[in-house]
C-alpha cells in the first residue's frame, strides 16, 4: 500500500479544516497552511465532500469546514474512499481480491495479509481528532499481537 500525493493532500487538509473546526476557511487559507496548490486542493476538496467529510459555503466569506466532529472522522474509511484497498497484493485484499497465480501453493500471502491487517488496525482505530491532539499509537486499549514464526 502506497498513500498517493492525494490522499496526503487530503488528510492535511481535513487537519487545517479540524484546527478551525466550526469555522470556514477560504480554499487560499487551506492552501497556505498545507503547502498544497489552489488548483489540486480544489480537486481533493471536491472528492472530500462527495465523501461527507467537508461540506462548503459559497458567496464572499465562502470557503469549506468539516462536515462531522473530528472525532467521526475515521482515518482508514479516508484512505479507503480516496486511495481505495489497503492491501499491498490484490491478493491479500478483502474488498479488491485478485486471484494470485500461484494460488494455494503461494507461500507470500500470509505475509501480505498480516501488512494489510495491521495497516487496517492502525488506520481504522485512528481518528481526525486523535491526529490533531497527537494521540496516534499503535495500542489503543486492546492489546496488538503479531506473530511470529
Amino acid at each position: 500500500m502506497k498513500i498517493s500525493s492525494k490522499g496526503e493532500y487530503a488528510l492535511r487538509a481535513l487537519l487545517a479544516l479540524g484546527q478551525h473546526q466550526g469555522n470556514v476557511m477560504t480554499i487560499q487559507e487551506i492552501s497556505e497552511k498545507t503547502l498544497v496548490t489552489v488548483s489540486y486542493l480544489e480537486q481533493i476538496l471536491l472528492q472530500l465532500k462527495k465523501h461527507d467529510y467537508v461540506s462548503s459555503k459559497r458567496g464572499v466569506r465562502g470557503g469549506y469546514l468539516l462536515h462531522k466532529k473530528a472525532n467521526e472522522i475515521n482515518i482508514g474509511e479516508v484512505v479507503r474512499n480516496l486511495e481505495g484497498p489497503l492491501s499491498p497484493m490484490g491478493c491479500a485484499s478483502i474488498t479488491k481480491y485478485e486471484p494470485c497465480p500461484l494460488e494455494g501453493g503461494c507461500q507470500l500471502k500470509p505475509l501480505w495479509s498480516l501488512v494489510r491487517d495491521t495497516i487496517a488496525y492502525v488506520l481504522e482505530r485512528t481518528t481526525l481528532e486523535d491526529l490533531l491532539t497527537n494521540r496516534v499509537s499503535l495500542l489503543k486499549g486492546e492489546d496488538f499481537v503479531v506473530f511470529k514464526n
